[in-house]
């Protein structure tokens, strides 16, 4: 588990560091001069006709450093949710096995759990880390140690149970991502706005120029930071409702295939 927290934060700064390289490349290399080649041509335009209206452009809505700023969290977060989709479709696979080999209508009995639990420590380390192999188990040794059913039902939720936390909690830096982006926004927004109320003087002028652009870097930036954040939050959705039936299909696999196959002897029942 220390190995695979590791990893996740080695894989996760790498995703950031990538993100930043790859977006900051687009942007010094293809946004930013398209879109002082297409501003230029439309600030002409403005000053020759006033009645010009400008077309937006793709890249003059992304070229701003709010908008660069929001794209690599984006992807940084995309990064992070694939990730933990393919890690959660590997925990699911599982499902499909048969972990404890047992002939119909063939019962465990305590005395029995240890050899029943054998196939299961057999599987690879990475497989037996998993919540299924985690979970059958807990229900095994619990089953050998206590001879109580019930005792057993409990081990396997409260095993379910602590995986369902800890994926809710290592979710926190995405949805800190998802709070992020429209702050920033925001920012721009606040950026924009500080500045077209600087130019003020140069519009009272007959200068409008500058004051139309500034207005667009406060648009646009929120427009961006909007849509990359509802992405976001659905794609973080999905991830958490595929999470929450793994974790919901690992207890009914456990009650399917292990609880209702136990069995007490009479004898310790009357006892």
């Amino acid at each position: 588990m220390r190995n695979g927290t590791l990893n996740q934060t080695l894989y996760q700064l790498a995703a950031l560091i990538t993100a930043v390289i790859i977006v900051h490349a687009a942007y010094v290399a293809i946004i930013r001069p398209n879109a002082e080649f297409i501003q230029e041509q439309q600030n002409q335009l403005q000053q020759a006709d006033p009645d010009y209206v400008p077309e937006r452009s793709v890249y003059i809505i992304l070229r701003n450093v709010e908008q660069e700023t929001c794209i690599i969290l984006f992807l940084w977060a995309l990064s992070i949710i694939g990730m933990k989709t393919v890690t959660t479709m590997r925990e699911r696979a599982l499902l499909d096995r048969t972990l404890i080999p047992l002939s119909e209508g063939i019962s465990i009995l305590p005395e029995d759990a240890r050899n029943y639990s054998r196939p299961v420590q057999a599987l690879p380390e990475k497989e037996r880390d998993r919540l299924l192999p985690r979970a059958l188990l807990a229900g095994l040794h619990r089953f050998q140690t206590t001879r109580n059913i019930q005792d057993v039902s409990t081990t396997i939720k409260d095993t379910c149970e602590a995986e369902a936390d800890r994926l809710e909690t290592e979710l926190t830096i995405v949805r800190y991502i998802a709070w992020a982006i429209p702050s920033i926004g925001f920012l721009g927004t606040v950026r924009g706005i500080g500045t077209a109320l600087g130019q003020a003087y140069q519009a009272v002028a007959g200068d409008i120029v500058g004051v139309t652009v500034s207005l667009g870097v406060a648009f646009n930036s929120t427009f961006v930071a909007l849509v990359v954040s509802i992405l976001l939050m659905l794609l973080l959705h999905q991830l958490q409702l595929l999470q929450d039936r793994l974790v919901l299909d690992t207890q009914n696999y456990c009650d399917d295939r292990l609880i209702r196959r136990l069995q007490v002897p009479d004898r310790e029942h009357h006892a």
